[in-house]
């Protein structure tokens, strides 16, 4: 086998580096966070990243990078800010739109859009659909820059012997791995799942094979098996968001045997936290309490208070299932006193989601599991109301839940008018669970068919069931 050639050392970014100024690299990150939220655009930038930009480790950076970079400094390209272009890093620029992208429909107008793009939701819709399948791609390649052997290894059939490794595993390699995971949870906060879920085999595989080559630093090793782990708990999310149940279960394990293995407490919270909140959709409140608590015990050693409170909220989940009342309060209250400390410098970058909105959210799901409709319908509807417009798949989602609530409530009325903006959302979100759930109020909803709000949604929802089926007989990419 020939050798692979060595990449070329990183240049340093001395362009990025002037324009930071007199600024520290954790007060300029706050300031591209910022940059971020004031475009809607959600980014985990800290101090670390500011440093691999200007060492020259990243190349160039990903579209959401992309667009706050121009925001911060209008009228300057990508080779302004001291990137390279981005055609000669990610290889994609030469070659014409893939026949995936082809196939992809555009926008389909729908009652309420307008007044979801009032929240800045639905515009775009067409181009972010495609930036899927861009995207995608380029998570599909993102081990070939600096990881090709380790890329090789992974493909190696089972059982056989693997390819001669070339070189060791390095900045490079680990980079690939974290920006893999932060490009998955962009594109699922705005997309859902199920148009991601079988685009991630491959790199979880490569970022493991990373590990398996054994050839790497100390400091290279702590960020591959976290980088792993974390990128093991996306993948297995996308499973449990697109109904793979069973794929997320095996996920969620594999990144909690991988926290184990490297002592990363902050990486087995994480796994243990997923894990519970997999078993309430599973129909496991059991399970998910145990998991929640033994995610907390983890997370003690993390000083987050905002993790304690995510984790608490996943505990009150699962003892609302068991219709434990009292527990259940407890434990919202512990959350929302724990929430109210305010965000950390210890907070985990995958919490980014986690704002008041999710709060709000995860306590309307408890009192809907204990039968509290009104208190149901009151957290949904704050949900929804505060939810950063980033975060498409959640307003989505907690549209529809405050659509169950209000039918359970006794308002079919009104939950035929939210289900309806639900449904729009659907265009863009690709969403088993919520697409489920959605049926299901629409089946709740059936005998109130002569309410003409309710007419109106049900001969809609049809209308989009029939198009789901016709995409799925003729293999398209559907709405659902």
């Amino acid at each position: 086998m020939t050798p692979l050639p060595e990449p070329p050392p990183p240049q340093p970014n001395t362009a990025f580096r002037r324009l930071r100024g007199q600024l520290s690299p954790s007060e300029f990150a706050a300031s591209v966070r910022r940059a971020a939220r004031e475009i809607g655009e959600q980014v985990a930038c800290d101090a670390r990243y500011i440093g691999r930009v200007e060492s020259g480790a990243i190349r160039c950076p990903n579209y959401a990078y992309e667009r706050v970079f121009r925001h911060m400094f209008p009228g300057r390209t990508l080779t302004d800010l001291g990137f390279a272009p981005r055609e000669s890093v990610r290889g994609h620029g030469a070659r014409g739109p893939s026949p995936a992208r082809a196939q992809v429909p555009g926008p389909r107008p729908g009652p309420g859009l307008p007044e979801l793009q009032d929240k800045g939701i639905g515009k775009g819709i067409g181009k972010g659909i495609v930036d899927i399948f861009e995207e995608c791609e380029l998570l599909r390649r993102a081990f070939m820059a600096g990881g090709a052997a380790a890329a090789a290894v992974a493909v190696a059939p089972r059982g056989g012997t693997p390819p001669r490794r070339a070189g060791r595993v390095g900045e490079a390699e680990a980079v690939a791995v974290e920006e893999a995971v932060r490009r998955i949870r962009v594109l699922d906060d705005r997309h859902g799942a199920n148009s991601l879920y079988a685009h991630t085999a491959k790199p979880l595989s490569a970022a493991y094979a990373l590990l398996d080559a054994g050839r790497y630093s100390r400091s290279i090793a702590e960020r591959l098996f976290a980088g792993a782990g974390e990128l093991a708990i996306s993948v297995g999310w996308l499973a449990h968001d697109s109904g793979r149940l069973s794929d997320a279960r095996s996920h969620y394990a594999e990144a909690l045997a991988t926290a184990r293995v490297s002592g990363d407490a902050a990486l087995e919270a994480h796994a243990f936290c997923n894990t519970a909140f997999l078993a309430r959709d599973a129909g496991r409140p059991r399970e998910a309490v145990r998991a929640a608590q033994a995610a907390q015990r983890v997370a003690e050693r993390l000083a987050s208070p905002r993790l304690l409170s995510l984790l608490a909220l996943r505990e009150a989940g699962g003892l609302a299932g068991l219709t434990d009342r009292g527990g259940c309060e407890r434990a919202l209250l512990r959350a929302r006193t724990l929430f109210g400390r305010g965000p950390h410098d210890s907070d985990p970058e995958w919490m980014s989601f986690f704002g008041e909105a999710e709060l709000e959210g995860l306590e309307a799901q408890c009192w809907s599991a204990l039968g509290e409709w009104k208190r149901a319908v009151e957290h949904a509807r704050r949900a929804v109301s505060l939810q950063n417009p980033h975060f498409t798949r959640n307003i989505a989602l907690f549209t529809t839940e405050l659509a169950s609530d209000l039918v359970a409530g006794g308002a079919p009325d009104a939950a035929a008018v939210t289900a309806g903006r639900a449904l729009v959302l659907l265009d863009q979100v690709k969403s088993s669970r919520i697409h489920r759930m959605l049926d299901d109020t629409a089946r709740i909803l059936r005998p109130y068919g002569r309410d003409e709000m309710v007419a109106d949604f049900l001969a809609r929802h049809e209308s989009h069931e029939t198009a789901v089926a016709r995409s799925a007989a003729t293999g398209r990419t559907g709405p659902a």
